[in-house]
């Protein structure tokens, strides 16, 4: 099954700070994270593997379009 990050988290009923501090990152790191605005790094995406036990296939890290839909002129 796949779960994105704010899942995991949620599903271990942990907060954004209690994370990023098992994690050894700032809130605002696992925050971004989370949005999809950044993307960890190797060593920080072993300690999510162990931390949620969960494999690194099994996480979904950008859950959402990064990229908003352009509205033709014409119609806006």
């Amino acid at each position: 099954m796949k779960v994105t990050l704010k899942a995991l988290r949620v599903m271990k009923e942990m907060t954004q700070k209690e994370v990023a501090k098992e994690l050894g990152i700032s809130k605002d790191t696992w925050s971004s994270y989370e949005r999809g605005k950044t993307f960890p790094d190797v060593p920080v995406i072993e300690k999510i593997e162990e931390l949620f036990d969960v494999k690194y296939s099994d996480i979904i890290f950008y859950h959402k379009l990064a990229v908003k839909p352009q509205l033709d002129k014409q119609t806006a």
